[in-house]
């Protein structure tokens, strides 16, 4: 079996990775199989996506399709031209897409319309926001997929609501996860560690890069202050999108407690959350990642595509006021840590599961 494994971006290296082991180990055992790794470009920073690929030990691209950013349709046209032209001179069984991004609807498509079959890793989670442009990625993918692998119940069930073949729905389990565990005797403080005299517990992780968070100045801006007044004697750590800096500009914040960073490469970022007090996100995958090191998680958004975390886990869904997030974190100061689990499957073994059924059909 030749698969085609496609990366677009930074949550998609940290899905890659663990798959393309699976696959190696099961080459040593002699099976059948090969793999082609195309990057597509997604991702403009070229320097954080190297690193990912060397922290996670991902071997280097066959085909980088160098599609860089721009507007959805700039993007998701772009690739899927430059990924029409990879499958041509490089024919494969399947194609494998993981995730939610404009690489993994844009190569979904292409396969198919090429007759290749195509398997969706994270497929049939939804949040129900059709402002989301990954709402809109996971719908078309899954429309058209063969194989789907979910992370949780919810998901196949959500798959099963959509008219899919309840024997093309296999619950595997979550390859981030997977990754986590891979790589947690590896990970290390970042060199910045010292001279913010961080210790275990003394600091907040901030990340926000949604638009509905960021895209506004002032609101950011207020957004920004009640953090740093909330924190109150915790430094707070935010590695900060350069597209939420240019957003800032030269504003001066007069931030007593928010720390400006740098984005972090995935061995120093899984530290930081680790010996962290709490993390305030408006990542999805950030959730995941927390719920499993038990980490209290406050979700900066009205909804979420991975509710486990909620209902299992260690996320709290908070909205985009600072007024609500206020009033849950002061609660989470008085009663202390909810009591959080880790979610069935998340156990490190999801993507021997998936190579194993490939293998099978």
């Amino acid at each position: 079996m030749k698969i085609t494994i496609v990366a677009g971006a930074r949550p998609n290296f940290i899905k890659i990775a663990p798959i393309i082991k699976a696959i190696e180990k099961k080459q040593n055992e002699g099976a059948n199989v090969s793999y082609r790794l195309v990057h597509t470009g997604q991702h403009y920073d070229k320097n954080l996506s190297d690193t990912f690929f060397e922290e996670l030990n991902i071997p280097k691209p066959n085909s980088n399709l160098d599609v860089k950013s721009g507007s959805q349709a700039e993007q998701t046209g772009a690739i899927m031209i430059a990924f029409e032209k990879e499958l041509l001179q490089n024919p494969c069984d399947l194609v494998l897409v993981v995730g939610d991004v404009n690489s993994t609807m844009a190569c979904a498509i292409v396969a198919k319309k090429q007759n290749i079959k195509v398997a969706h890793v994270e497929a049939g989670i939804r949040s129900g926001d059709m402002t989301m442009p990954e709402e809109i990625n996971r719908i078309v993918t899954d429309s058209i997929t063969d194989y789907f692998f979910t992370t949780s119940t919810s998901a196949s069930e959500n798959l099963l609501k959509y008219g899919v073949n309840e024997t093309n729905i296999h619950f595997v389990g979550n390859v981030m996860i997977d990754t986590l565990y891979q790589n947690l005797n590896k990970i290390s403080a970042p060199l910045f560690w010292d001279k913010f005299q961080l210790e275990n517990g003394n600091y907040i992780i901030l990340t926000l890069h949604r638009p509905s968070n960021v895209d506004e100045e002032q609101s950011l801006i207020q957004l920004l202050q009640g953090i740093d007044k909330m924190a109150d004697d915790k430094k707070v750590i935010f590695p900060i999108h350069p597209r939420t800096k240019a957003i800032l500009g030269e504003t001066n914040l007069k931030l007593k407690n928010i720390l400006f960073v740098e984005p972090q490469g995935y061995l120093n970022f899984m530290y930081l959350i680790k010996n962290s007090f709490a993390v305030i996100t408006d990542s999805g995958g950030i959730s995941e990642e927390t719920t499993v090191m038990g980490i209290p998680c406050f979700t900066m958004r009205n909804n979420t595509e991975r509710p486990e975390t909620q209902s299992i886990g260690t996320n709290t869904l908070v909205g985009t006021s600072i007024e609500n997030l206020k009033k849950l974190f002061e609660g989470f100061l008085k009663n202390g840590r909810k009591k959080a689990g880790i979610p069935e499957l998340w156990d490190g073994k999801a993507s021997e599961r998936i190579i194993d059924i490939l293998l099978k059909k």
